[in-house]
């Protein structure tokens, strides 16, 4: 068993929104497809870190959703800036259930085990995000603070997911860098900047923390390997929903 993670897959299959008009991301779907299919096995996991549909209602993702099912692996979904289908974990989680995609869960307020691992996360914060939002920024940082603690409570270590960067150039979200350093976080993998943006990106070390950006295009649509046999994975399991 393995762990990969990917996000901004931006999936338009069943919207006329289409990421091919960006310079880097023609045939982008079929790209992903052909890549996941190449690396991903049945038994592995795939963390989805946020903007995944273009759809505007949970209804509506169901093309996407299919494209993703068709896909071999277990997929952990999170929300980005661009998933207006987002809802409740409780009708998400309902919804997946009632369309038989049984290899999909949400990660929202919550954590899943994988083998001495636990999967955490949640949007985040970012530099492009209005500056008079402050009540959302401390519900996200609430969010990630849930998660992780969920995570600990299992005596695993956590592996933080955002969809939004906490460090960007000269921009540090410290609120959330503060939730990351008070856990102890030592890995935190983070999506949403494309083309130029992901120059000014910091991947390494940051402050004891390994920072690295999975955005689809960054990494030319391959699902990134995380984890390999050798971590002990085993199934997920769902160890806490706080909604």
């Amino acid at each position: 068993m393995a762990l990969f993670a990917l996000a901004d897959t931006h999936l338009s299959i069943g919207e006329d929104k289409k990421m091919d008009r960006f310079g880097g991301w023609e045939r982008y779907e079929q790209r992903i497809q052909d890549n996941w299919r190449a690396i991903v096995k049945p038994e592995d996991t795939v963390v989805l870190a946020g903007d995944i549909s273009w759809a505007m209602k949970l209804t509506d993702t169901l093309p996407d959703f299919g494209f993703l099912h068709a896909l071999p692996g277990r997929k952990i979904l999170m929300k980005g800036n661009h998933d207006y289908w987002w809802s409740t974990k409780t009708k998400m989680d309902n919804w997946l259930v009632q369309n038989g995609f049984d290899d999909m869960c949400i990660l929202f307020n919550n954590a899943y085990e994988y083998g001495d691992y636990v999967i955490c996360g949640t949007r985040g914060w970012s530099y492009d995000c209005p500056a008079d939002e402050q009540i959302v920024l401390l519900r996200e940082v609430g969010r990630l603070e849930a998660s992780i603690q969920a995570g600990l409570a299992t005596g695993r270590e956590p592996l933080v997911f955002l969809h939004y960067p906490p460090v960007y150039g000269d921009y540090v979200c410290e609120e959330i860098t503060g939730v990351l350093h008070r856990y102890g976080i030592r890995r935190c993998y983070y999506g949403h900047l494309h083309g130029m943006a992901g120059r000014k990106a910091f991947i390494g070390n940051w402050e004891g923390i390994e920072m690295r950006l999975i955005a689809a295009d960054h990494v030319n649509f391959v699902p990134q390997l995380l984890l390999s046999d050798g971590s002990g994975g085993q199934a997920i399991a769902d160890v806490a929903n706080l909604l």
